[in-house]
């Protein structure tokens, strides 16, 4: 019987189109990274070719891995985190000038915390390179469900260890060993989202199971509770031990948010929700650093000068920049404590203004879109759950930052992606994009080719 292959549609794998968006992505962040040396020293610095060239090999590099091994990969996903990357690291130089008084070292890369952040980039990317390589289809992953779970615990204690855990600025989510120090949470919250998506997929079912109606709400049964519940008691955990209390929120969203994803029940958000109040109402009567921070929330200029130095100094920034911004390199966002990490936003609001910074936040809006595309698209629900819950991360992680900083919601202690100043938080979210690209390479590419029988045969037959 001789049979008929279907040829499948002609997809274009727009890989010309992503070396072209790095290409006005890298123009930008190197006009950046010019505009602060004019602003600062008043002339275009001379290593301005180097700086251009290794970032835009790097940039290449990864470039050329997703052309061989993910060729129908989205061709926005790296162009977006490159520029996020790129202006983070001229924000950092403009802040390490500030710190230097003007002076630079004109025959190195980069100096100070800039340097070890192009460093730290420099180990992003390779750990984006060989998450490539090695997964070559996402769905492997799935085999690894409860093994993430395990990781992802033990990863989140290492700081309460004694000898390797380290308290900074009041939290314990550090650690230091062999002269290196890492916040483990960050790894963790990728492998506990590998977690989430394998056991949503098995469970999601029986987590939909129509419960009781109230108000015009399928409420759940009580005994299906348990996974919110496990993870709620979690977070508090996380909150009491480690004081840290944007990590918990961070993780509870993202499971919240997965969870309506796997079973379509407006229930859970509504649960989730209230378990979110709840949790917060008795941290703040039980914890004096939550109270803290929910007083400083509300009442900044009430103690300017002491508690609400940080937040009242960034806002300042913010109304200096107005609409336009003072121009990259003439503000003075170095007056704000952590402006290179916790507060590099208002860096950004000061000296680009409100336009610049809603540029910056719809670059944001951008990655995290195209990751729900993603998810949409993926042919597998481990997929489409793996991708919505990589993606709600950074969009929650941006979130709570950008609320903090402009007053929305109490400050948690988190850092912008790609923008801030942290080796851990920029090296993890690197693999996350390139988890992100993997599973919209098998999203994107076309469908097997499928046979059917011939005109012939069925005549053959018939």
């Amino acid at each position: 019987m001789s049979a008929t292959t279907l040829t499948p549609a002609v997809t274009s794998s727009r890989r010309g189109a992503e070396l072209l968006l790095l290409v006005l992505g890298g123009a930008v962040f190197v006009g950046a990274y010019a505009a602060v040396g004019l602003a600062v020293s008043g002339r275009v610095p001379p290593n301005l070719g180097t700086y251009g060239a290794f970032l835009g090999g790097l940039l290449l590099v990864a470039h050329v891995v997703v052309r061989r091994t993910a060729r129908y990969a989205d061709p926005v996903l790296l162009p977006v985190v490159g520029l996020l990357n790129g202006l983070g690291l001229a924000m950092i130089h403009r802040l390490d000038l500030a710190s230097a008084h003007g002076s630079t070292a004109d025959d190195a890369l980069l100096s100070g915390d800039a340097l070890a952040q192009l460093t730290w980039m420099t180990l992003g990317v390779a750990l984006f390179v060989v998450v490539l390589l090695v997964v070559r289809d996402h769905r492997t992953l799935q085999r690894w469900t409860y093994t993430s779970m395990v990781a992802g615990i033990a990863l989140l204690l290492l700081p309460l260890v004694p000898g390797i855990g380290r308290d900074v600025n009041g939290s314990r989510i550090w650690i230091r060993a062999a002269g290196f120090s890492f916040q483990p949470g960050e790894a963790a919250k990728v492998v506990l989202m590998l977690f989430f998506a394998g056991y949503l997929v098995v469970k999601r079912d029986v987590l939909a199971l129509a419960g009781r109606r109230f108000l015009g709400v399928d409420l759940p049964r009580a005994r299906d509770l348990g996974p919110l519940l496990l993870v709620w008691v979690a977070c508090l955990a996380i909150l009491v031990l480690e004081n840290d209390l944007g990590t918990s929120v961070l993780f509870f969203g993202s499971f919240v948010m997965l969870l309506y994803v796997a079973t379509q029940r407006r229930s859970w958000l509504l649960l989730g929700g209230l378990l979110l109040a709840l949790g917060g109402y008795l941290a703040y009567g039980a914890f004096g650093h939550v109270q803290v921070r929910v007083d400083t929330w509300l009442h900044p200029f009430a103690d300017a000068a002491g508690r609400g130095y940080q937040l009242t100094q960034g806002l300042y920034g913010f109304g200096a920049g107005g609409i336009l911004g003072t121009g990259l390199g003439q503000g003075n966002p170095q007056f704000v404590p952590l402006a290179k990490s916790d507060f590099i936003v208002a860096s950004f609001g000061e000296e680009l203004g409100l336009t610049g910074l809603m540029a910056i936040l719809l670059l944001y809006g951008i990655l995290v879109e195209r990751g729900l595309r993603t998810a949409i698209a993926c042919r597998d629900a481990f997929g489409k759950l793996l991708a919505a819950g990589l993606s709600f991360i950074l969009g929650i992680q941006v979130f709570v930052v950008v609320g903090g900083v402009t007053r929305l919601i109490p400050l948690t202690g988190l850092t912008t992606p790609f923008l801030s100043y942290g080796g851990s938080s920029l090296v993890v979210n690197w693999m996350i994009v390139a988890l992100l690209l993997r599973m919209s390479d098998a999203a994107r590419r076309p469908a097997p080719a499928a046979s059917v029988p011939s005109t012939s045969a069925h005549r053959v037959a018939a």
